[in-house]
């Protein structure tokens, strides 16, 4: 048997239509949402920044040479 590993990733970006993508494309390539998305305000920005974590399993062993956006 395989052995499977969990990846994680943690997305950020400003609180707009391309950060929902980067999410929705995740969520299209297999991952999963992994708790509450965070929010923080940026002052400087004047912008609010969203974070999700989102969470994947694969087959083998881990890597830190993989390349979590292209799994």
């Amino acid at each position: 048997m395989a052995k499977q590993t969990t990846l994680y990733r943690y997305l950020t970006g400003p609180d707009d239509a391309a950060f929902c993508h980067r999410v929705s494309e995740a969520l299209s390539r297999g991952w999963e949402l992994y708790g509450p998305p965070t929010l923080t305000y940026d002052a400087k920005e004047q912008r609010v920044i969203c974070g999700q974590a989102i969470i994947k399993d694969v087959e083998g062993p881990y890597s830190p040479d993989l390349k979590l956006a292209e799994q």
